[in-house]
């Protein structure tokens, strides 16, 4: 169903689907209720997810981290950066909160719904002990923009965050990614060096330590955009060039772009048993730890850069 002045709503037993075409773009969106989270961002033909992104929890271990012993404090968030569940979702139309339509609630619909706005909101519980909720909220209007609003609640049973923000994988490599921010690869207690601008890095660098660990970091950053010219369809060699953008909507996030997971880095103790690199793995954060660097031989992180894990962390940005 193309609709150009509204988006068209489709109300599946399990999912719902937002569609739109505005000046040029034609997108697609799947949100799921199973999987908790969007499963498919389709723009003008490319495909965007390659998982359902989820709220993630860790970083992969750096020599400074081991040094401390922050692992042994806070390796819950490990298991709760892999596993995650969705406890309810719920449904607005142009700002109107509507009964969860799955089946047989979505029988009274026709096919032929239209809305100015659609917002779907996620609340996952952590496998911490003790379990914490994370909110998430899509919201999308009619050009195909989604802003996103994340909410950490806070526990002050809970330990120190190694980082808090989102993950999206995507289907294949990107070719480069472009950003607004801080040059190089910063942490917020490493950001003297970088300078302000707009710089572009071919690739999905990974920083080449004798035992991989977290990189790749980039801070104060007010947009993204990952580009891509591959995609899994058989039927195409190569896709034609696209771009996705997250931009800040409220101050600056911080950002990684690797062809790992964190616990894909953090389960290699050399260069060489890394997987092939075949996806695009963005992380988009609300808080990240610092580093440290004193020395490796125990002194933690300066104070100011510690993430307590029982204050409130709410950050949002639009993905276009």
């Amino acid at each position: 169903m193309d609709c150009t002045d509204k988006l068209a709503v489709v109300y599946g037993d399990v999912t719902l689907g937002v569609h739109g075409k505005t000046e040029g773009k034609k997108f697609d969106y799947i949100f799921s209720y199973v999987t908790g989270g969007p499963e498919s961002l389709v723009i003008n033909g490319m495909e965007w997810l390659y998982r359902t992104p989820k709220p993630t929890f860790w970083r992969a271990l750096t020599d400074n981290d081991r040094g401390c012993g922050f692992h042994l404090k806070s390796g819950m968030w490990l298991s709760a950066d892999l596993f995650i569940r969705c406890i309810s979702c719920q449904v607005a139309v142009d700002g109107k909160e509507i009964p969860l339509p799955i089946a047989p609630e979505n029988n009274k619909y026709t096919g032929r719904e239209v809305a100015e706005q659609i917002q779907i909101t996620f609340v996952y519980e952590t496998i911490t002990h003790p379990a914490t909720q994370v909110t998430v909220a899509y919201q999308v209007d009619k050009t195909g923009e989604i802003q996103v609003t994340v909410h950490y609640h806070g526990n002050k049973e809970l330990p120190e965050l190694p980082v808090f923000g989102m993950r999206f994988i995507m289907p294949t490599c990107a070719d480069k990614f472009v950003y607004e921010g801080l040059s190089g690869e910063t942490y917020p207690d490493r950001k003297a060096g970088g300078e302000k601008g707009v710089f572009e890095v071919q690739g999905l660098p990974v920083t080449p330590y004798l035992v991989p660990q977290d990189c790749g970091m980039h801070m104060d950053t007010k947009w993204v955009e990952i580009h891509r010219s591959t995609a899994l369809d058989n039927r195409k060699k190569k896709a034609e060039p696209s771009s996705l953008r997250f931009m800040a909507k409220e101050g600056e996030f911080a950002f990684s772009c690797l062809p790992y997971t964190a616990s894909e880095l953090e389960n290699a103790t050399h260069m060489e048993e890394l997987p092939p690199a075949r996806r695009t793995v963005v992380c988009v954060c609300g808080a990240v730890r610092g580093v440290g660097g004193i020395n490796s031989w125990g002194a933690e992180v300066e104070p100011a850069y510690h993430i307590d894990g029982g204050e409130d962390i709410v950050y949002s940005f639009s993905i276009s």
